[in-house]
């Protein structure tokens, strides 16, 4: 049964904004008395964190669809709905989030570290929120946004000072045993690892984490054994440690070449040229290897390796290892430049942006409204009140759409579609519609809903002409 796994799709759903509330205040004696409808609740949050405590992504494979609960919609009497509840979900330190397309979306490293991976939908505001001089009494509220919805994808990439690297059954997990308190799994024969072991060693006043990467072949950057799959575990090492064996009973292999084809399965997984590299010569405790190892290390020191013959069975040759490793891992620390506190940093919008673009789609016959607010404005409009889609009218000339779109050659009854192209609104576009109280009628009515629509009409005339044609083509070509 899967005990580790270090790589997930995970899809999370942020909460809904709950809607606004429509509501009249109604008390004896006091028959107008204004509107009361409070604002829906801001929906919840998905947020990643680190917690120290969490070392695999198992629970995320079992279970991967996260939501977020949705905000309460307001009351009457002023009542505000209740915010969404966040979700947080704890993941292991040093995780990389990612898009479905490979894009480092955030690098969760350090207990604590947080990343809101999607964001909860804003709530509706009431009646009372909208109400103005000009507009007294609103017969409409806001709905609520609905929450983000992603697919990312986490990996885990370990967070250790030191790396284990070798063939299969070299000793790595031996070696990690004896130098730590780690107790991996250990066998006589190859790929006894599966998941990569961590482990803390303490070297005088040094104490550093250890990492047991399972063995790697050749081949193992292009996909072969489980070289692919574990190698992101040593891109955060300090320090790369070559576990070599001298005693292996294969004929067609020798430590020097082992280290070579480790070497170069390292180079094509790309980005760990610049870590130092120690070698360790693993099973002297054996004469054969001992013999081996007096006589491939000259050849190994040439090449500018640090040597250390050890034997894990016998714990010969471990301290000098240790406190070498340490060493180094304290010079790695301080040359690592020092961490300054986040800075708050403000990019003001050029003052000639104005939040949106029109443009004409020829295919569509239809003026393309895009930016932030337009689309923000019309997933809060409640289109089953002509007064709010009054209001939606009001915004969007406030905002200058009705100016672009008369700059881009619009005429009165053209198509206007805001939002993306497969989910947007489409309506005619009025230009002499003015905004104000004084066009209002009953309260949730707007006269302006009233006028025709001839943009719809035309669009329905091409509609019947295409069907048209391809009604005579099917009785002309049965077959």
């Amino acid at each position: 049964m899967t005990t580790f796994v270090d790589r997930v799709e995970l899809h999370v759903a942020a909460g809904n904004g709950g809607h606004g509330c429509a509501s009249v205040h109604r008390e004896k004696f006091k028959p107008l008395g204004g509107p009361d409808g409070g604002n829906g609740g801001r929906g919840g949050d998905v947020i990643l964190t680190v917690d120290q405590s969490v070392t695999t992504l198992l629970e995320y494979h079992h279970s991967p669809h996260r939501k977020a609960t949705n905000g309460k919609p307001g009351e009457g009497g002023n009542r505000a709905g209740k915010d969404g509840q966040d979700l947080v979900l704890a993941v292991p330190d040093g995780t990389v989030v990612l898009d479905k397309r490979g894009n480092v979306l955030a690098d969760l490293v350090g207990h604590g570290t947080t990343y809101v991976a999607a964001e909860g939908g804003r709530g509706g505001l009431g009646n009372a929120a909208l109400a103005s001089a000009r507009r007294k009494a609103p017969g409409f509220a806001l709905l609520g946004e609905p929450g983000d919805l992603q697919d990312i994808v986490l990996e885990l990439k370990t967070v250790a000072d030191v790396a284990l690297v070798g063939y299969p059954s070299a000793g790595k997990s031996s070696l990690i045993s004896v130098l730590s308190a780690a107790k991996p799994k250990i066998a006589d024969y190859p790929f006894t690892t599966l998941v990569p072991n961590l482990g803390v060693v303490t070297a005088g006043s040094t104490v550093y984490t250890i990492a047991d990467v399972p063995g790697l072949i050749p081949g193992a950057s292009q996909g072969r054994g489980l070289g692919l799959e574990f190698l992101r575990h040593v891109e955060r090492c300090s320090v790369l440690v070559h576990v070599l064996d001298t005693a292996t009973l294969e004929s067609d292999r020798d430590p020097v070449s082992d280290l070579d084809a480790i070497e170069e399965e390292l180079k094509e997984y790309g980005g760990l040229g610049d870590r130092p590299r120690v070698v360790v010569l693993n099973k002297i405790d054996i004469p054969d290897g001992k013999d081996l190892a007096g006589m491939i290390r000259p050849d190994l020191e040439e090449r500018g390796y640090r040597v250390f013959e050890v034997s894990a069975v016998a714990r010969t040759g471990l301290k000098e290892l240790s406190f070498a490793l340490a060493d180094i891992v304290a010079k790695a620390r301080a040359a690592k430049p020092k961490e300054e506190a986040t800075r708050i940093v403000i990019r003001p919008k050029a003052v000639d942006d104005a939040g949106f673009t029109v443009t004409y789609d020829e295919h569509e016959d239809v003026y393309r409204v895009r930016g932030e607010k337009p689309e923000r404005w019309v997933r809060q409009t409640d289109f089953n009140n002509d007064e709010a889609v009054g209001y939606l009218a009001d915004r969007l000339n406030r905002l200058g759409v009705e100016d672009e779109l008369m700059k881009a050659g619009a005429r009165a009854g053209d198509g206007v579609a805001i939002g993306p192209e497969e989910n947007a609104v489409v309506f005619d576009w009025e230009p002499s519609m003015v905004a104000g109280a004084e066009m209002l009628g009953r309260r949730g009515e707007d006269h302006r809903m009233e006028a025709p629509r001839p943009a719809a009409q035309r669009r329905r005339d091409r509609q019947a002409e295409r069907d048209e044609a391809q009604r005579e083509f099917d009785e002309f070509n049965p077959f």
